[in-house]
């Protein structure tokens, strides 16, 4: 078995951003310190479950700190690399929900107003309205549940695919819908491919330009990507290795894609570093106003225990009673899990890359507590046999894992 590797050091100075002003960090007296053996047992039983590797990242304001163990390539066996790029899946989602926020501040979108005000004729009931795209509300069916029924075919089926976002929600209309819009919440990649239709439509440019204009551009995040519809990660990069329905059956080195199936619901490419970065900058209220980062705070129950979702953001409950902010990812290869503190100071970003794997996906899970609850409330977690478990929902969210 590979050994971890961990490193801590110091950061050099934040980010600037012209839309507001830069909170200072101060080290809060209470806040528990990272358990970085915790987090490197974590990452080395994701290992011994089937990840190839792992990896996790933690900012937390003048500090730094790294884990990684197993390999990034089984071909070569080069190890984790805290600087590899990888497949980011449904985190897109809050890049793409920020993007849209923006869109409200500067009045060229209304929340409560129906989809079909800014996209006439495309959904076939005026009811749903941003808002419940954005949650997760619209009661519009998940496409994926059908093209990925059978993980490895319905991936290969896919792979170099180029679906225009139409022939997406077309194929999600072609089924009943779920509930009635703003009635429950049923997590859908349909909504979110909606709202990337929005974005070109309003912008008048491809999601693309969006992100790298209002994101990447000003936080200057060097590793993320929209490649769509390329298939290959630019630079140095993780492997993804799908895992089969079949127990026993080889990893499927399933890296190079379209991502096309999802496109803005699913198809950036980023780093940890980047998405630390990133999500330290939107809690810390410097990618939207106030009032549209508190709209993306609107929480409403969400599947599974203690978790809720806002508008393209999810909240965890922890179980030392800590909540973070942020997304899980899941695209064929990869699990990502990105969540910040409250006020963006502490950020973590941890990546295993195997997906279809619904062990690993539960043992990653736990880099949250290692992160954010530290060694002192190990003793707060829930009895063996109630340690919540994670459901995969980023991919085919109405079919069961495992």
């Amino acid at each position: 078995m590979t050994s971890a590797r961990v490193v801590v050091g110091a950061v050099a100075g934040a980010v600037l951003l012209p839309l507001l002003a830069v909170p200072a960090h101060a080290d809060s007296p209470t806040a528990p310190a990272v358990d970085l053996a915790g987090l490197r047992g974590v990452l080395r039983s994701a290992q011994a479950q089937g990840a190839p590797g792992s990896m996790a990242r933690i900012d937390d304001g003048g500090r730094v700190y790294r884990a990684a163990v197993g390999v990034a390539d089984r071909g070569s066996e080069r190890a984790m690399n805290d600087a590899d790029r990888f497949r980011i899946g449904s985190v897109t989602k809050t890049f793409t929900a920020v993007v849209l926020l923006q869109l409200v501040d500067e009045k060229k979108l209304q929340l409560d107003a129906p989809v079909n005000r800014y996209l006439p004729g495309l959904l076939p009931d005026d009811r749903i309205t941003v808002r419940h795209v954005l949650g997760h509300r619209s009661g519009l069916y998940d496409y994926t549940n059908d093209m990925f029924a059978q993980t490895v075919p319905g991936f290969e089926a896919v792979r170099k695919k180029v679906f225009t976002p139409q022939e997406l929600v077309k194929r999600s209309l072609a089924r009943p819908r779920t509930n009635a819009p703003g009635a429950v919440y049923a997590y859908s990649n349909t909504n979110f491919v909606v709202a990337g239709m929005l974005i070109e439509k309003l912008t008048g440019n491809p999601v693309r330009t969006e992100y790298e204009n209002r994101i990447i551009g000003p936080l200057e995040l060097r590793d993320t990507f929209y490649v769509h519809p390329g298939m290959k990660i630019p630079g140095p990069h993780v492997r993804g290795y799908l895992t089969p329905d079949q127990a026993g059956a080889p990893l499927v080195d399933a890296t190079e894609q379209t991502v096309s199936w999802a496109q803005s619901a699913g198809a950036l490419i980023s780093s940890t570093r980047d998405l630390t970065t990133f999500l330290s900058a939107l809690l810390g209220g410097r990618l939207t106003s106030a009032a549209q980062l508190a709209q993306m705070e609107r929480w409403m129950p969400s599947s599974g225990s203690g978790q809720a979702y806002g508008l393209g953001l999810r909240r965890r409950d922890l179980s030392c009673g800590v909540s973070v902010y942020g997304h899980t990812g899941a695209v064929q290869g990869f699990y990502t899990y990105a969540f910040a503190s409250k006020d963006g100071m502490r950020a973590l970003a941890a990546v295993a890359n195997t997906s279809n794997n619904g062990t690993v996906l539960n043992t990653m899970l736990r880099t949250l507590d290692s992160a954010f609850c530290g060694k002192a409330t190990k003793a707060t977690k829930p009895p063996r046999g109630k340690a919540p478990v994670e459901r995969h929902e980023d991919m085919a969210p109405a079919l069961t894992l495992d």
